[in-house]
């Protein structure tokens, strides 16, 4: 058994939809290789930040995503196998990728309640001075919109007989 912990900056980016980890950036990784019957087990951690922007409001945004795997690189065989243990080495890099892509938000905010932006005029809706309403008033009732509720009359403002 052998525990390793590297950092290995990226080639290329990873991801392809609002957020992504951009190429040249690091990517932490703690692994245990085990040598078991059939193979290598490798289980670990593997971290990384990516960027991109809120799909709400479309500020920039960056955070970070770690991941747990575990898979077992066989040994080569008469099986096809998905991960194989290739000149006594296993590569990580496909699946520690995997891993982290899958792991990317698929509609990222950058807060939890993030108004987003106004329909109408684009502009984000935490930064407007003056609060609209969110619902458009329908035409057919617009012409109420003016009218003020007289107050209700109360025993005092009744008539006296």
């Amino acid at each position: 058994m052998r525990e390793l912990a590297f950092d290995v900056d990226l080639a290329d980016r990873w991801g392809e939809a609002l957020v992504s980890v951009p190429a040249q950036s690091p990517v932490s990784i703690e692994v245990r290789l085990e040598s078991v019957h059939e193979g290598i087990l490798a289980t670990g951690t593997a971290s990384a930040t990516y960027e991109g922007e809120c799909g709400r409001c479309l500020t920039p945004i960056s955070e970070r995503a770690e991941v747990e795997f575990q898979e077992l690189f066989a040994y080569p065989g008469e099986e096809a196998n998905d991960f194989e243990v290739q000149d006594d080495h296993v590569d990580l890099e496909t699946l520690v990728r995997d891993a982290i892509v899958l792991s990317l938000p698929f509609q990222p905010v950058c807060r939890p309640d993030c108004p987003g932006l106004d329909p109408i005029t684009g502009e984000r809706l935490d930064e407007r001075a003056v609060p609209e309403p969110q619902e458009p008033l329908d035409p057919r009732w617009a012409a109420l919109a003016d009218f003020q509720a007289e107050p209700a009359a109360g025993p005092e403002d009744e008539p006296t007989r």
